[in-house]
């Protein structure tokens, strides 16, 4: 096993040192680079057995992180001034490169290799002459996957995690695919990264390639793709876009928490994420998959960010107000927040952390409604604190679609006419915000009003609300006569029908504004949204095309949210067959995944009659059982 050699170590301050690059050995013998910080007197190595914090990366050990800012911070820490921060507390610090990313060896795989690198470093961790047996995890985004697939594989010495903005619960659900599309952030995070990893004439065609054009020129293919000069990259990407079945691949540890439910380590979990994040779901499955056990004390936080932007007011062109940002509201700061963890489950101190809530969540809405100073909407919000997610108090209510597009909790007539519409692939539906992440420079996630503009890729009719595209339906509520707040999962079902022999649907939760001075027309802000692949609507495992004629019923589950609706507002319903570039557009062909080249219109169908009702199921928390968060 490497150890740590005196003569390698950099003095970083008088009180801690660093050995950069070592060289830590996997079991197939690629190496991975690793820092270990450590205290230090006068510039010399303590002699001492400490717990340990690692934070394993694909986006350079040694780089700044853009999640590690605090409040009134105008750029994010380096990595190295963490390390300093929870070294002075006692700890020793790890930092490393994952397989194939910046100084480790290897070729990187996407997500696949994380769960024996992770468990082989653990390995050698507990090892070290400096470590007293015990670590924790830490990491944001694919640094919170590295920790879920560790974890799975149950490593000796894991003691406590604080997994942020990530670890699939399902990547098959969440963060690769979506009710059976691809999730196309993967397609604009593999570009991007390749740029950053390619030799010097690789990065510079990646950078000469137009990827706006190449987003209009869909599927990709081998050798056919803007990232084609990095085949490492293109080949995992054609393997997640065409891989559309839940069959054994999507079962691997590192992809799949939900099967290692049972065997996870009983051990304190921090699960934190974001209702504009693009994995509410898996931290929403791994909080209830993981509950239930005295010996695994968890603790859910959700806030109203975009992903990893936890100190922020705003998400998108909406603003929550100074009550959004994790510091100064739910904790002192992120690092005092992590320390008090830290310091509880492997210093055994006796601090706040025990008897804080099990659930904490931001309930969005409520604001003036006005535009602010910085142009955005003041959809306002406040933190709430529960004993479990979703709510004890939640009550679920559906609300109906009608002929007439209203929207209500009354059951639709007999004999209500269906809506019919065409769908066409070569003219998707813009994605206009949402719960997303890596998507630059194609989308962004956040909320906004549902208005194409130039700045929406694939909009081509700048100024009109998407509501007035033929192919998408809304239903709306009557003006609301008091507020409703809405916390939980939503399930929108749908009874339908295609003449085609696979396509999609969406769902779209909508809070609708009145006409005021500030928005003459009323102001539609996206609250979540979902999609399902026809093909998928009796099994994952076992895709079937439409038969014709066939009317069958699809369950659509948009990610959950907390929402404030205030009194006035009206709650609506989009539906449609697509949200690009969001998700992939399905061809309507039932070609194999990825690979359809050629198109068809579909004209698709959703029933609104007693027999058939199709509607969105809310869960309701009475504004009185809404607890707030004590400070």
């Amino acid at each position: 096993m490497d150890t740590l050699t005196p003569s390698r170590f950099e003095v970083i301050a008088d009180d801690v040192i660093v050995e950069r690059d070592v060289m830590v050995t996997m079991r197939d013998g690629v190496r991975l680079a690793t820092d270990v910080y450590l205290p230090a007197k006068d510039g010399k190595a303590i002699d001492s057995r400490l717990p340990a914090i690692m934070e394993r990366t694909p986006y350079g050990k040694t780089e700044r992180s853009r999640s590690e800012i605090e409040v009134g911070m105008a750029t994010p820490m380096k990595r190295e001034e963490v390390a300093l921060y929870f070294v002075r507390a006692g700890y020793a610090v790890i930092y490393q490169d994952c397989r194939g990313r910046y100084n480790s060896e290897g070729e990187f795989s996407k997500y696949i290799s994380e769960a024996a690198d992770g468990y082989d470093t653990a390995g050698w961790l507990v090892e070290q002459p400096w470590s007293n047996g015990k670590f924790g995890t830490m990491g944001l985004s694919y640094a919170a996957h590295t920790q879920a697939a560790l974890a799975c594989l149950n490593p000796s010495g894991l003691a406590c995690m604080v997994m942020d903005s990530g670890g699939f619960s399902n990547a098959y659900q969440c963060g690769i695919r979506q009710g059976g599309a691809f999730e196309l952030k993967q397609a604009t995070w593999a570009y991007n990264q390749a740029i950053g990893e390619g030799n010097e004439l690789a990065r510079a065609a990646i950078e000469a390639e137009d990827i706006h054009a190449w987003f209009s020129a869909m599927p990709w293919s081998e050798g056919v793709s803007p990232v084609r000069w990095m085949p490492e990259y293109e080949d995992y990407l054609l393997e997640q876009w065409r891989n559309g079945t839940f069959d054994e691949s999507w079962r691997r540890v590192g992809l799949y928490m939900e099967g290692f439910y049972e065997t996870f380590p009983e051990i304190p979990i921090v699960l934190m994420s974001s209702w504009y994040d693009a994995y509410v779901k898996s931290t929403l499955d791994n909080y209830r998959g993981l509950s239930g056990k005295d010996s695994r004390p968890l603790q859910l936080i959700m806030g109203p960010w975009l992903h990893g932007n936890r100190n922020s007011t705003f998400a998108g062109d909406t603003s929550f107000g100074p009550a959004a940002p994790l510091g100064g509201n739910v904790t002192e700061s992120w690092l005092s927040f992590r320390r008090d963890w830290f310091d509880r489950w492997m210093k055994s101190k006796e601090n706040q952390v025990a008897a804080a809530p099990v659930v904490r969540l931001f309930v969005m809405g409520g604001g003036s409604g006005k535009r602010n100073a910085e142009g955005r909407l003041d959809h306002g919000g406040y933190w709430i604190e529960a004993s479990d997610w979703p709510l004890p108090e939640t009550e679920f209510k559906s609300y109906y679609i009608h002929e007439n597009g209203s929207l209500s909790t009354d059951m639709p007539q007999t004999g209500a006419a269906p809506f019919a519409y065409d769908f066409d692939p070569k003219n998707p539906v813009p994605t206009i915000g949402g719960s997303l992440t890596s998507g630059q420079p194609i989308f962004e996630g956040g909320g906004f009003d549902q208005r194409e503009g130039e700045r929406f890729f694939g909009s081509r009719h700048p100024g009109l609300p998407l509501a007035a595209r033929a192919d998408v339906l809304s239903f709306e509520t009557a003006p609301l006569e008091d507020e409703i707040a809405v916390v939980g999962p939503i399930v929108v079902e749908l009874h339908v029908s295609s003449d085609a022999p696979d396509t999609d649907f969406t769902a779209k939760l909508i809070d609708v504004y009145p006409p005021s001075k500030d928005y003459p027309t009323g102001y539609a802000l996206n609250i979540t949204d979902g999609v399902i692949r026809c093909r998928y609507r009796n099994s994952w495992e076992k895709p079937e095309p439409i038969a014709a004629g066939e009317v069958f019923k699809v369950l659509i589950e948009p990610f959950a949210t907390a929402n404030h609706f205030a009194k006035g507002h009206r709650i609506r319903l989009d539906i449609s067959s697509s949200n690009f570039p969001k998700y992939d557009v399905n061809p309507n062909s039932f070609a194999p995944e990825g690979r359809g080249r050629t198109t068809r219109i579909a004209r698709n169908s959703v029933f609104c009659d007693a027999a058939r009702p199709s509607s969105i199921r809310l869960p309701i928390v009475s504004r009185a059982a809404l607890k707030p968060l004590a400070k």
